[in-house]
Order: C-alpha cells, then sequence, then structure tokens
C-alpha cells in the first residue's frame, strides 16, 4: 500500500507535516560547515514582462517542460544534475510520453503526461480555435538540476536556441 496522509488518516494516525525544504537545506549546510546556503539570486537581470501582440487564438505557442519528460525511444534523463533537453515533436501521442526524474512522484505523470506536459490539453486548444497554433517541437529537461551555474550555462542557452528558431508568439514553461 502506498503510504500517503490519506493511509495515515484512514489508520488513525495523524499525516507527517510537510517537509520545510528551505529550513532543512539552511540546517544541513550550518551542519557540515559550509556557511549560509547561497539562494541563486536574478535580481541583477529580471525578465522583462513582454505582452502579446496578437490574439492568443492567433498566436502559436512552444511548450516547454521542467518534468523530466521525453519521448519513447529517446534516452531518459539519468542523474540529479542532467542539464540535456529532449527535442519533442508537437504530434507526439502521450502513450509515446516517458518520465524520468528523481525529485517528484511520477505516478500521475505516468499515468497521464498532460499533467507535466499538456501536449493533448494544447492540441484541443488548437482544434477549439482557442490557441492559433503549437510550433512543432516541444522541450523538455530534468528540473532537478542543483548548480544554478550549470543551468545557466548548459541548459538554458540550448532551450533558448531552439526557442529562437521555431519563432514562437508564446512559450509556456511548465515547472514540475
Amino acid at each position: 500500500m502506498k503510504h500517503t496522509p490519506t493511509t495515515e488518516l484512514r489508520e488513525g494516525r495523524s499525516p507527517l507535516p510537510p517537509a520545510d525544504y528551505i529550513a532543512e537545506t539552511r540546517r544541513l549546510y550550518d551542519s557540515f560547515g559550509y556557511g549560509a546556503y547561497r539562494w541563486a539570486d536574478r535580481t541583477d537581470t529580471p525578465a522583462e514582462f513582454q505582452p502579446l501582440t496578437k490574439p492568443l487564438s492567433e498566436c502559436r505557442v512552444l511548450l516547454v517542460g521542467s518534468g523530466g519528460v521525453y519521448r519513447h525511444g529517446q534516452i531518459a534523463f539519468h542523474t540529479m544534475d542532467d542539464t540535456s533537453i529532449r527535442v519533442i515533436p508537437a504530434d507526439t501521442p502521450s502513450a509515446d510520453l516517458r518520465t524520468a526524474h528523481f525529485a517528484y512522484d511520477q505516478a500521475d505523470a505516468r499515468s497521464d503526461p498532460n499533467c507535466v506536459l499538456p501536449l493533448d490539453i494544447l492540441r484541443d486548444m488548437v482544434a477549439d480555435g482557442e490557441v492559433g497554433g503549437l510550433c512543432e517541437e516541444a522541450l523538455t529537461f530534468m528540473g532537478g538540476i542543483y548548480s544554478a551555474r550549470r543551468l545557466e550555462e548548459e541548459t538554458v542557452p540550448r532551450i533558448l536556441e531552439r526557442c529562437k528558431a521555431q519563432e514562437p508568439d508564446l512559450v509556456l514553461l511548465v515547472p514540475v
């Protein structure tokens, strides 16, 4: 039986409290003698909001997901600092999508990949005329990259290069 808060309540036990990731990270760094943990700070280069210049019904959308999604036949993401990306044709059937990620329970994503990479939902929106179209490719990576430097130097440039080549009107980032 899967261990969940609901299971604990059903068995008359109190569920465990949620983990305080930030406090635990600070505690561990201090206990290892590293001093204060330095969180990635990008306030020196804030992202600029760019409003749409045309209606969503005329926009081409590029989908980018950090849930470790890959297509059957591609190499799975393999380590927690895997900085590679996967290029997935936007017409890939959901049945051909897989996940490999160490930092979240993948049961739901494996049952329905749309919860981490909503290709079917976007295709339906295109069919209904709510969205103008999809770019030819969706881009995915495994969001468990602890090195902000490697993310910035390795993953982000690959994603930006592929994004620019497809000339989307908007990019939908689905974080996990």
